[in-house]
């Protein structure tokens, strides 16, 4: 066999391989929109029906019946908080321990272990705390619940970031007059401005996905999408239309944002981890 025959098998079989698992990951996604806009009849039907005019009740009955506009911006309220905050405090400790190696290697891996204790393990003591201290139900409850594993992570993300950054250019600033401070905001922060996106980013991404704590500290004042899908799970069965036209809402605005950075995302993420 030839050089070029192996090459275009090669070829061949590895696209094949790409193909089939990007339908293994985009075919749930493409049915639960296919069932979205499918009546009641068609989205129980079996064997499935594959043609149908699309319609819209589906959205109009968790709108109408539901207020999931109310859940909606519960979730992009306290998701995006709980990311900027994270993004603000991680960012100050990131740095601090990539230039003066603060609390050691000890530190870096005390960050890791608290991503190694199960959720289930912290749940009910959060929930006693915040009973406590009247926060449960609360936006800024669940925000703190969410800084609380997804505040290493981020730490643990930027370090690489600031490591990457030249030290001189601290020194550069702070010879021409610029306090540590100064230095740090006007000179570090803009050129780590990539890096505090890509983190960004990701801490928006699992605190949207987030079910279990949002499950169990918060009410009908502050539900957020995942709980309110799970409502939809009732004693006269699964409204599958319904929950398929939640399932959309909640997964387009993280398609959105992960096209529209995709490149960056993907670049910065790779420039950090080189250092």
């Amino acid at each position: 066999m030839s050089s070029r025959s192996k090459r275009f098998i090669s070829v061949f079989v590895s696209n094949f391989l790409l193909v089939l698992a990007s339908l293994v990951v985009l075919l749930p996604i493409f049915w639960v929109i296919r069932t979205s806009l499918a009546n009641r009849y068609i989205a129980y039907k079996i064997p499935p029906e594959w043609f149908f005019a699309p319609t819209f009740d589906n959205y109009r009955v968790i709108f109408n019946q539901y207020p999931f506009q109310k859940y909606l911006l519960n979730s992009i309220y306290i998701s995006l908080l709980a990311a900027i905050v994270a993004v603000i405090i991680g960012s100050l400790a990131a740095y601090s321990i990539a230039r003066f190696r603060t609390g050691g290697s000890f530190l870096r891996l005390s960050m890791l272990s608290t991503q190694m204790l199960p959720p289930i393990t912290l749940i009910i003591p959060i929930y006693l705390i915040f009973q406590t201290l009247k926060i449960w139900d609360s936006p800024m409850g669940l925000i703190i619940a969410y800084l609380s594993f997804n505040l290493p992570y981020t730490v643990w993300i930027l370090i690489g970031f600031f490591q990457s950054i030249p030290i001189d250019l601290d020194e550069a600033a702070m010879i021409d007059g610029c306090s540590r401070l100064q230095a740090l905001f006007k000179i570090i922060f803009p050129v780590a401005l990539p890096g505090l996106i890509s983190a960004g980013t990701f801490s928006f991404i699992m605190n949207w996905n987030e079910f279990l704590f949002a499950l169990v500290l918060t009410g009908k004042n502050t539900r957020t999408l995942p709980v309110a899908i799970a409502s939809l799970w009732t004693q006269q069965g699964v409204q599958i239309g319904a929950v398929s036209a939640a399932t959309v809402i909640t997964i387009l605005p993280v398609i959105i944002l992960t096209f529209v950075i995709q490149k960056s995302l993907v670049r910065n993420l790779t420039f950090g981890a080189i250092k």
